[in-house]
């Protein structure tokens, strides 16, 4: 399946429905490969933070968000 489609001045495109249908998701991967542009879809969005957070330490929920709420009001203080 292949398709020719505009990029418009922002850098987007329109994928064409028969694509999105094939992809059935509404959030996509994008990889270049030897030169080449894969769009694939992402069943999980868990998924692909769990690749980003590989090798690092699962903190508390509680803990995260105390930490920022104390960035937020440090940057409101100026």
């Amino acid at each position: 399946m292949s398709f020719s489609v505009t990029i418009t001045a922002k850098g987007q495109i329109t994928i064409p429905s028969k694509i999105r249908k094939f992809l059935d998701s509404r959030i996509v991967e994008i990889d270049v490969v030897d030169g080449e542009v894969r769009i694939k879809p992402v069943r999980s969005v868990a998924g692909v933070l769990a690749d980003h957070a590989k090798g690092r330490e699962a903190k508390p929920l509680h803990e995260i968000r105390e930490k920022v709420w104390e960035e937020v009001a440090r940057d409101r203080k100026g």
